[in-house]
């Protein structure tokens, strides 16, 4: 508990303050919204907005055998969160002994560590050993402790139900990329620094940068997309494969990005690609000739969406 109490006093704002916590995975408009409100509440009371972020998910704690696709990495979790105008992000590593912490501990290290004189918590809060810190055990325990707490019962809804890390995961799997931004609040977004694939591309006239992923990242359906690639500030119109070559018979899925209209060298350097919109399926060509007539296809599938979104 020591450990855990000192990683969160190290993000601490240095005054009383205002409290939310969960993963926040994604950063999408759901927790937005709840961000919105702690701040409100926090600027009401001259607090200052903390948000506790929990990595890695306590569920990757309590169930080993259960695979996490993260919708993001920490470090960009932690510079959306930042975004949202809050005056701290305090993160905490999840382990077995903060797992082990009993509702009224865990609770008590927030008030201990942040200073925290109200919490705000979301409709799928609990804390603490087995989930025991319910609303209504919290609210016990804030009387006891002398701090406020408010439950925010009502989740954010979008046009095809409750915005969710799950909801956006659901739409990457099944490649609508439309609906991800939706629920995201802003496109579905990879990024990492350029290494050496096949170079397989290159010989075909279509040289790709293939982006370091973490094997714990979620992707997009495999497939081919429309993408907005950005190196060094600057933005390129782009085309994004994703999934395993079959046509190569790759083993391990790759993210690949041909940069429209860029010349130079990107190895080495990060690379951040927004994906947009699929295009068609992962396929399998009998022939380099075929797979290099595609990709043409592609391109100019590619420049066709950015003429007709020019305005977005």
């Amino acid at each position: 508990m020591l450990l855990a109490r000192d990683e969160l006093a190290r993000s601490a704002p240095g005054r009383a303050s205002a409290i939310t916590l969960g993963v926040f995975d994604g950063v999408h408009r759901g927790h937005r919204h709840l961000i919105a409100a702690l701040r409100q509440r926090a600027m009401a009371r001259g607090l200052a907005s903390v948000v506790v972020t929990l990595h890695p998910a306590p569920v990757q704690v309590l169930r080993p055998d259960v695979r996490i696709a993260y919708l993001t990495s920490l470090e960009e979790r932690i510079e959306l969160l930042r975004a949202t105008g809050v005056d701290a992000v305090a993160p905490l590593t999840f382990t077995s002994e903060v797992a082990e912490l009993s509702a009224f501990d865990f609770v008590s290290m927030l008030h201990d560590a942040l200073q925290m004189r109200f919490l705000l918590m979301g409709p799928d809060n609990a804390f603490g050993r087995e989930r025991e810190g319910t609303p209504a055990r919290v609210r016990e325990i804030a009387d006891q402790l002398g701090f406020e707490m408010e439950v925010l019962s009502a989740p954010l809804a979008a046009r095809e139900g409750r915005v969710s890390a799950t909801a956006v995961r659901r739409a990457l799997v099944d490649g609508e990329m439309e609906l991800a931004r939706d629920l995201l609040g802003r496109p579905f977004a990879v990024r990492g620094p350029v290494v050496r694939g096949h170079e397989r591309g290159r010989g075909i006239g279509f040289p790709t940068a293939n982006i370091a992923v973490t094997p714990d990242r979620a992707l997009p359906a495999f497939g081919v997309y429309v993408s907005r690639a950005t190196v060094a500030g600057r933005a390129y119109a782009s085309a994004t494969n994703i999934g395993i070559n079959p046509t190569f018979a790759d083993e391990r899925p790759s993210v690949e990005t041909y940069l429209l209209d860029f010349e130079g060298d990107l190895y080495g350097r990060e690379l951040r690609v927004e994906v947009l919109h699929r295009l068609r399926g992962e396929a399998r060509f009998d022939s380099v000739a075929a797979l290099t007539a595609a990709i043409a296809a592609d391109v100019e599938a590619t420049r066709a969406y950015f003429a007709e979104h020019a305005g977005d």
